[in-house]
């Protein structure tokens, strides 16, 4: 009794069956190429090769401006542009609000709804101002109020009404100050060195205003607090907020990474705006 070859050996054997691939003359049947091939052959060359599509084509996609043309993927330069275009906005809203108050304010005086004081020890005479002597003496109300507020802050060791502030600042992230704020050499921010991974927090309340990513500056989420401050987070392992969200005083935001361009390992690279203009976080914050 004849017994069938299993079939797991003939499926290998027709795999490793060798072919020859022949290329003839057609008027005279003269041989100008042959290849022999098996089955295995095409399909290990085939796998190859569709590998080697998939890594370029990925390249291209990753490192090169090509991606901007896919759907799906936004460009760097429209966030940048959107970013701007979100402070500007912004501050066209306060200017407008401001215009506002005082069109307000001055609306009820020029349609005379309001009627001015009429002060009466004030007369003219011959084109002179002669005032009532009554006007230089001062209430005792007026006495006692002067003499409290020249008593307060008579010699202030330093200009409270410069430095004070209505916000609160914290550290975003504790760690090694590799690289303190230098305005001459351009550097408008604190480098914070940290392990990977560690947790990076909001210096304060506020909003997310962009969480995205740079080629330069790697995973970055910039946060707007009240009184036109803005704080910038840069070289993130990952983002935890979306833009507009709303965030409390340290409430974690992202993680410590080494993305971009521009770094040199794990760090924050973190930046302090108030209404545009660059400030020194170590005059808010310590870091130590």
């Amino acid at each position: 009794m004849d017994h069938q070859p299993p079939k797991k050996s003939s499926f290998k054997q027709k795999l490793t069956d060798k072919y020859r691939l022949v290329v003839l003359n057609e008027d005279t049947f003269e041989e100008r190429f042959s290849l022999k091939l098996s089955r295995l052959n095409v399909f290990v060359l085939g796998g190859v090769i569709s590998f080697l599509l998939i890594l370029i084509t990925t390249f291209f996609i990753t490192f090169t401006p090509i991606k901007e043309y896919i759907p799906g993927y936004s460009s760097t330069d429209l966030k940048i542009k959107a970013t701007k275009l979100a402070f500007e906005t912004d501050s066209l809203k306060r200017k407008l609000d401001v215009l506002e108050d005082f069109t307000k304010n001055l609306g009820p005086i020029l349609t005379g709804e309001i009627k001015p004081d009429i002060i009466d020890t004030i007369s003219l005479e011959s084109n002179r101002v002669v005032l009532n002597d009554s006007l230089l003496i001062a209430s005792k109300e007026d006495s006692l109020f002067r003499e409290k507020i020249e008593s307060q802050d008579r010699f202030p060791i330093q200009n409270n009404a410069q430095n004070k502030a209505n916000i609160v600042f914290f550290a975003p992230l504790k760690g090694t100050v590799s690289q303190d704020f230098d305005a001459k050499a351009k550097h408008l921010a604190i480098d914070i060195v940290a392990p990977k991974n560690t947790p990076v927090k909001a210096a304060a309340d506020g909003t997310v205003i962009f969480s995205g990513w740079t080629t330069e500056t790697g995973y970055v989420i910039i946060l707007k607090h009240k009184e036109d401050y803005i704080t910038v987070y840069k070289h993130n392992g990952n983002l935890l907020k979306e833009q507009g969200d709303f965030v409390k005083s340290g409430e974690v935001i992202a993680s410590v990474g080494s993305t971009g361009e521009l770094t040199t390992g794990p760090h924050l690279h973190f930046e302090l705006w108030k209404a545009g203009y660059s400030v020194n976080p170590n005059n808010f914050i310590d870091f130590k």
